[in-house]
């Protein structure tokens, strides 16, 4: 004798019939996170993957979509309005109204509202990243922010960044893709046209609106159309801070 509740053989003849099996299914692996230690608010409105794991003490928003083999870590925020497909998300992280795809969140780290990881994106501890931002196939360093209206794209970026708002990597010259290295302790000034390859040293600091095409020694002060030298920052402390942020000519 064979013993199960009704739902274990229902027939499954049209589309109709396909998705109410799917939702049956959907609802049993939401319910196994829920168990597990995992807040779902509105299970009607949230997508989670099988092969998708997510820490204890995690929340999911409504109208949250987790596919692949996703791994969130605990006591994150994901949602609402969120698309997560194929990414690493490390503890205590918060993604808000976003897509990722393909990327790499260590701890701490903030995403959005409205902002997108693209495949190859990593973003180091405690990382920043505000709205309508966009990584794709760069690494961001510990510690830095880039609040808004921001790109970037084949790029390196040290620890402790400030990426202003408006920041674009000019990675593509029509031929092939080419890399930005940004190195710790900069300060990328709002609107600033990063014309790749391109090197900007540790402790850089470029003015608003600034195209930068050229390499920008450590400590350097880079400002115009295209960009040019003004003057130094001493001293320069690469952990990210700057004691005298004083320039000299």
């Amino acid at each position: 004798t064979v013993t199960g509740t009704l739902d274990e053989a229902i027939g499954i003849n049209d589309r109709v019939q396909l998705a109410a099996a799917e939702k049956l299914l959907r609802h049993r692996i939401l319910e196994q996170h829920m168990y597990a230690g995992v807040t779902i608010v509105d299970p009607d409105t949230t997508y989670i993957d099988a092969d998708v794991s997510i820490g204890p003490d995690s929340v999911i928003l409504p109208g949250t979509l987790i596919t692949g083999k996703s791994r969130i870590g605990s006591a994150c925020q994901i949602g609402p309005g969120t698309t997560i497909d194929q990414a690493i998300i490390g503890n205590h992280c918060i993604i808000r109204n976003s897509v990722l795809e393909e990327a790499t969140l260590e701890d701490g780290v903030s995403v959005g509202p409205f902002s997108h990881c693209r495949p190859g994106a990593y973003l180091a501890r405690n990382v920043h990243m505000g709205n309508y931002a966009e990584v794709k196939n760069s690494y961001v360093g510990a510690e830095t922010f880039m609040h808004h209206f921001s790109y970037l794209g084949d790029a390196t970026v040290g620890e402790h960044v400030n990426i202003g708002a408006g920041t674009i990597t000019c990675n593509f010259d029509g031929v092939r893709k080419n890399r930005t290295d940004i190195g710790n302790g900069a300060f990328i000034g709002s609107d600033t046209m990063l014309v790749a390859p391109v090197t900007v040293g540790e402790g850089a600091r470029t003015g608003a609106g600034a195209v930068v095409n050229r390499d920008v020694p450590p400590g350097a002060l880079v400002v115009g159309v295209p960009a040019r030298v003004l003057g130094m920052r001493q001293p320069v402390e690469v952990d990210g801070s700057v004691q005298d942020g004083s320039e000299k000519e």
